[in-house]
């Protein structure tokens, strides 16, 4: 698709919209915050790029030690038949990367004619089984599995090289996914290319390995999905399951097919099967049997294609033709498909919106829609993106997305809703998504309202310039809650905002979504404040530049040995010059608040002016920490002063708050399991799954 009008209108908006957000942040940041805004959102991101692949360098033949334990938690199956170096160099693989879970490592002999049986006994903590007689592929493998003690078996062919992590990869998996029968991992050339990226059944019962010879950083492979088969190359299952199902069925002797229809009798059996990316292991493919069907073991694909095909008849009636390319669009074809657009990728660890935004994707995901993220700036935001990618997100990032309009007109049509988040960027996307997804239901996700944040911050600093432009965004928001379907806010009291300001709008409370971490260490043991915030948002500097100024010094008057801890990312020059102060701590940005969260005794949210509700509330209550708020910071988040928080507007009251709460352990407690109840009942993802079936499945 070439350069077109499309194109040129999209750049055209794009760029006015980013000269209006400089203009803004210049009026409320001034101008060096609003520099480092600038280098955040534009710095160069690092190219994508995977480590190298580990591949054992030629050696003699010589005794070596693998990973061996006596209560495993999985069990790698080998077979082997001849090809002594591949299978030496595989289980080096194994020894020269051990796996952090408890493994045994069972080699399966089918006879092998070469030296494997005088070498085989030499390798240290090897479970080594010689067949009497040569059975084949599954019957070496069922008779692995009969040996194997861990909780879940790993077939692996002896002509792989596992990459490093790649078990525990399969095996977080099923923790992450208890859903999950079957994990298959990423199959790779030595050159880095894909050979399979799970596998897709067609109706007649052939198959296709799903990118082959393609980039496996491309985002059509590189998330966690759900796959028709993944290959016994590399594979785990429950041993239990395994049992249960039969094994490989013996009916495909001595190989082909058996990996597929497992895979198909772990879905029978209510499960799911899937790839995981993450699980990197490069498969020296035809070594053992060849490429050539039509002659030697490879010409059983050939005849158990027709015996798969009939044992399965009527499941594959559900697969797509033969004829088909497949595509996400096709391998995702029954369920909804739900697009996301936001400025960048979410850092769920470091603001409460992207938490919101991944939580409602992972609400999606269980529900049972195939979630596609793209970030507007198009950058691959390294964890961030991973992060996504093992939820099972589909994440389209550059160089792989094309300019939005092309790419648009690629994929849209397999999307049944769009959700473009903030208005700065659903200004620019909503013609774009009118003209190529005409029938998909466009939801306007505002994050908060930024027209009622940017009102009451000029109505604090008494600034016309700040309420004029306060205007401007009001217009721009309300034209686009006019021209979507439907318009997500967080809090009931926006709901009724609009209820005025755009009375013919259908508008949904899709509030803060958090899980419930509990109740952790009780009041006896717990010490100092806690301010959580990231300063890229004004609210955030002003109560904390506030509090420090004003209040903070009434409360050490009566609580000397009191510290002040605040945790946020990018704290610009008048916040870390606020470290100076007697016991205050700025720490910037921390990866892990979970110690501050369930050791500090009072949590705090002084904030002045905003909108929306406030994720810091609602995370320190998540952790049973009792809150001191002011009156802006608890709307529309159902609170009751005195019984789920503490509220004060002044100085004086909110130091008094604070003091008090700090040393009353009766109301500590009381209001630390209130504010849990009030997360339960509010803001978890079961209190929003009503809403997300409403808006995204109805």
């Amino acid at each position: 698709m070439s350069f077109s009008l499309s194109d040129a209108r999209f750049l055209f908006h794009r760029a006015l919209g980013l000269i209006r957000r400089g203009l803004a942040s210049l009026r409320t940041r001034g101008w060096r915050s609003s520099w480092e805004r600038v280098k955040f959102q534009f710095r160069r991101a690092p190219r994508v790029r995977r480590e190298s692949l580990y591949l054992p360098a030629e050696a003699a033949l010589a005794p070596f030690a693998v990973p061996a334990s006596v209560a495993p938690r999985a069990s790698i199956v080998i077979p082997v038949y001849g090809q002594l170096s591949h299978t030496v160099n595989c289980l080096r693989a194994l020894a020269a990367h051990p796996p952090l879970a408890a493994c045994e490592i069972i080699v399966v002999d089918d006879g092998s004619p070469d030296q494997t049986a005088q070498w085989m006994p030499q390798i240290a903590g090897l479970r080594y089984h010689r067949r009497a007689h040569n059975g084949g592929f599954i019957a070496a493998c069922n008779d692995g599995a009969a040996l194997a003690e861990g909780e879940y078996l790993v077939f692996l062919n002896n002509d792989t090289i596992p990459q490093p992590g790649w078990l525990d990869a399969l095996l977080s998996t099923f923790a992450s996914h208890p859903e999950a029968g079957l994990v298959g991992a990423q199959l790779l050339y030595p050159d880095g290319r894909l050979q399979e990226a799970g596998g897709v059944v067609f109706a007649d019962g052939s198959a296709w390995n799903y990118g082959r010879l393609e980039a496996p950083e491309d985002p059509r492979f590189a998330s966690l999905r759900d796959a028709d088969y993944c290959s016994g190359a590399a594979l785990a299952v429950p041993r239990e399951l395994f049992l249960t199902v039969g094994g490989f069925d013996s009916r495909y002797a001595p190989a082909y097919y058996e990996d597929t229809d497992l895979a198909f009798s772990v879905r029978a059996h209510g499960l799911r099967v899937l790839y995981q990316p993450a699980a990197r292991v490069v498969h020296l493919e035809g070594i053992t049997s060849g490429t050539d069907t039509s002659v030697g073991i490879k010409a059983y694909q050939v005849r158990n294609r027709e015996i798969f095909a009939q044992k399965w008849r009527e499941r594959l009636r559900t697969q797509p033709g033969s004829n088909q390319i497949p595509t996400p669009s096709v391998l995702h074809r029954g369920q909804r498909q739900v697009l996301l657009i936001d400025a960048l990728t979410p850092q769920p660890d470091r603001d409460s919106g992207s938490l919101r935004l991944v939580n409602l994707m992972r609400l999606l995901l269980q529900e049972g829609a195939h979630v596609v993220f793209v970030p507007a700036l198009g950058r691959q935001d390294g964890v961030y993106t991973e992060s996504l990618q093992r939820l099972g997100i589909e994440v389209w990032y550059a160089p792989f997305r094309r300019r939005f309009p092309a790419w648009l007109h690629e994929h849209g049509a397999r999307f049944d809703t769009v959700v473009l988040c903030r208005h700065y960027v659903a200004s620019e996307f909503v013609p774009l998504v009118r003209r190529h997804l005409p029938a998909a239901r466009l939801v306007f996700d505002t994050i908060d309202l930024h027209y009622l944040r940017e009102t009451r911050g000029a109505d604090i600093d008494g600034d016309s310039a700040l309420r004029q432009a306060a205007l401007k965004t009001r217009r721009r928001e309300l034209a686009l809650i006019e021209a979507s379907d439907i318009t997500l806010v967080v809090s009931t009291a926006e709901q009724a905002l609009l209820a005025k300001d755009a009375p013919q709008a259908r508008v949904e409370v899709l509030s803060n979504l958090h899980e419930i971490a509990g109740g952790g260490q009780p009041f006896a043991q717990r010490r100092n404040l806690v301010f959580v915030g990231g300063f890229r948002h004004p609210p955030n500097v002003d109560a904390v530049r506030w509090f420090v100024d004003a209040v903070f010094p009434l409360i050490r008057a009566q609580l000397p040995a009191v510290e002040f801890h605040c945790i946020g990312s990018d704290p610009p020059a008048p916040v870390l010059a606020l470290g100076q102060r007697p016991g205050v701590r700025i720490h910037g940005y921390i990866s892990d608040i979970t110690p501050y969260m369930d050791g500090c005794r009072v949590a705090l949210a002084p904030l002045r002016f905003g909108a929306g509700v406030k994720g810091k509330i609602n995370l320190s209550m998540a952790h049973g920490q009792p809150v001191v708020a002011t009156s802006c910071a608890i709307e529309g988040m159902h609170l009751r002063d005195g019984r789920d928080v503490l509220v004060a507007d002044d100085p004086a009251a909110y130091a008094a708050a604070v003091v008090d709460l700090y040393r009353d352990e009766g109301r500590w407690n009381r209001l630390a399991a209130n504010g849990l109840e009030n997360v339960r009942q509010y803001f978890s993802l079961d209190a929003a799954r009503a809403t997300v079936r409403r808006v995204f499945f109805a």
